[in-house]
């Protein structure tokens, strides 16, 4: 019971940090590309509360791990509306893309930051805390599959809004009507991941990436606690 509070006391703040600067920054994208809509709804917050989605955020999540089945959510989207862009097509792709491109950026500040710590405490002839370690393996763990499975193709995903601004103007129209069925999709992957576990489809077409981004992120915390030491 105790390890298990304290995985959980690891991983909330590990995975709301991960959400929170995912969603800010899709807001910041839109501001600097001409669209202040999430500013003017207040969503350029780190405030965790002002991007809880009821459904999403608390009970899809909590009713499957209660239930025992996979445990999946989402936060509520900032807002964006393509036509304050000043190029909507691009401007939306940049947008799409700057959510995971913040978690990786999140992953690779937590890998220096590791370095960092080791460094200084072989320098003091000690080891960093277990607990801290853990932590920031987690953290980038979270980081580095939120970016990836966000960036999967697959309406509402940013993938899919990026694979909708590299599609030729008529196919990018019929890709575009797909987005409705976003929520549909979900719950099909949802269902498909709880009824049919053997298939694994995401050790399958994920995780091997995300292992080999983990990979390199220890490489480059172990370069910089050897530079540092």
């Amino acid at each position: 019971m105790t390890e298990t509070l304290i995985l959980a006391a690891i991983l909330i703040p590990c995975l709301i940090i991960a959400i929170v600067f995912h969603e800010v920054a899709h807001g910041w994208a839109a501001l600097a590309l001409g669209d202040p809509t999430a500013k003017e709804k207040r969503r350029l917050s780190f405030n965790p509360i002002r991007h809880v989605d009821p459904i999403g955020t608390l009970l899809v999540p909590g009713a499957l791990a209660l239930f025992g089945g996979p445990v999946f959510g989402w936060a509520k989207p900032v807002p964006v509306n393509p036509r304050r862009l000043d190029n909507p097509r691009y401007g939306m792709m940049a947008v799409a893309a700057a959510g995971p491109g913040m978690n990786i950026a999140l992953a690779f500040l937590a890998a220096i930051i590791v370095g960092i710590a080791a460094a200084f405490a072989t320098n003091w002839g000690t080891s960093l805390p277990e607990w801290a370690l853990t932590a920031f393996t987690y953290f980038i763990l979270i980081n580095t599959f939120l970016a990836l499975f966000n960036l999967l193709p697959i309406p509402p995903f940013d993938g899919s809004h990026i694979l909708g601004g590299l599609l030729p103007q008529k196919w990018a129209r019929h890709w575009q009507k797909l987005q409705a069925l976003g929520m549909t999709l979900i719950l099909v992957i949802i269902a498909a991941a709880w009824i049919f576990p053997e298939a694994r489809w995401i050790e399958k077409t994920i995780w091997p990436t995300v292992m080999w981004i983990m990979e390199f992120f220890a490489g480059i915390a172990q370069s910089v606690e050897l530079a540092l030491s």
